[in-house]
C-alpha cells in the first residue's frame, strides 16, 4: 500500500467482517438473503440469493466508519474479483439507518482479481433506490458508513469477492 492511500478494510480476518451488517429485502416482505464472510482464501465474499417474490429484489450488507477524514483523497479503490454482475459500492454521510446513500455502480469481474477505482464524482445520491434530485452534496470527510449492494432484477444465486478497500 502506498503512502497516499488510507485503508477502509484488509478483509484478512474475522474483525472486519464482522463490522458488516446484512440489510436485504426481508426488512419490506421479500425473502432475498445475504452475509459477508471470510472466504477460503482470507478475503470478504459477500454473497446469498436475490429473489424477486414478495416485492423484493436487493441485498445488501453495511458497516460503520469512524467519520474518516479523506479530502487528500479522489475515490475509492477495491481489489475484487466476482461472478459478472452489477453491484453498487455505497457511501453513507448519516449513520441513520434509512437515509440517503451515495452510490456507484461496478461490474465485478469473472474469476480474476481486478483493482477498480471509483473517483467520488461517480457516487450519485439515491433513497430507497430512486434518484434523489436536491439532495445534500456528498461530503468525503463524514463518510459514517459504507455498503454493497446488487439489485436490478439480477435474480438468483451471487459471490463477490473482496481484497481490500482503500481511499485514494
Amino acid at each position: 500500500m502506498t503512502a497516499s492511500c488510507i485503508s477502509l478494510f484488509e478483509f484478512n480476518d474475522q474483525a472486519e467482517i464482522n463490522r458488516f451488517n446484512s440489510i436485504d429485502d426481508q426488512v419490506m416482505g421479500g425473502i432475498s438473503s445475504s452475509g459477508l464472510i471470510i472466504s477460503e482464501n482470507n478475503t470478504a465474499k459477500f454473497s446469498g440469493t436475490v429473489s424477486l417474490e414478495n416485492g423484493g429484489g436487493f441485498a445488501s450488507t453495511r458497516a460503520a466508519l469512524n467519520c474518516p477524514v479523506l479530502s487528500p483523497s479522489q475515490g475509492l479503490k477495491l481489489r475484487i474479483k466476482g461472478d459478472g454482475k452489477r453491484y453498487k459500492l455505497r457511501l453513507f454521510n448519516s449513520d441513520n439507518f434509512d437515509s440517503v446513500a451515495h452510490e456507484s455502480p461496478f461490474i465485478a469481474p469473472y474469476k480474476s482479481w481486478m483493482e477498480l477505482e471509483m473517483p467520488f464524482a461517480s457516487f450519485k445520491p439515491v433513497w430507497r433506490g430512486k434518484p434523489v434530485a436536491g439532495a445534500d452534496a456528498f461530503n468525503k470527510d463524514q463518510i459514517c458508513a459504507l455498503g454493497l449492494m446488487i439489485s436490478e432484477k439480477q435474480v438468483g444465486d451471487f459471490a463477490l469477492y473482496l481484497d481490500w478497500i482503500r481511499a485514494y
